[in-house]
């Protein structure tokens, strides 16, 4: 795992998988890009996961420094 995109919400059990940081910072990077409304092609969903993967990779880096 890169260290700087740990587990979001770490426990102290190595058979739990839990969501890390880029996944956690995505989904809340995609709910704004939803609620603004700005993807109305029909491939919307792929755009939007793509942003915010985007975003996401932006505040890691920004963390990272």
């Amino acid at each position: 795992m890169n260290p700087s995109n740990e587990y979001a919400f770490p426990v102290n059990d190595s058979n739990i998988m839990g969501m890390t940081l880029r996944d956690y910072f995505a989904a809340k990077a995609m709910v704004s890009l939803i609620l603004d409304g700005g993807y109305a092609n029909k491939d919307w969903p792929n755009n939007i996961s793509n942003d915010a993967h985007k975003v996401a990779d932006a505040m890691l880096k920004e963390r990272a420094k």
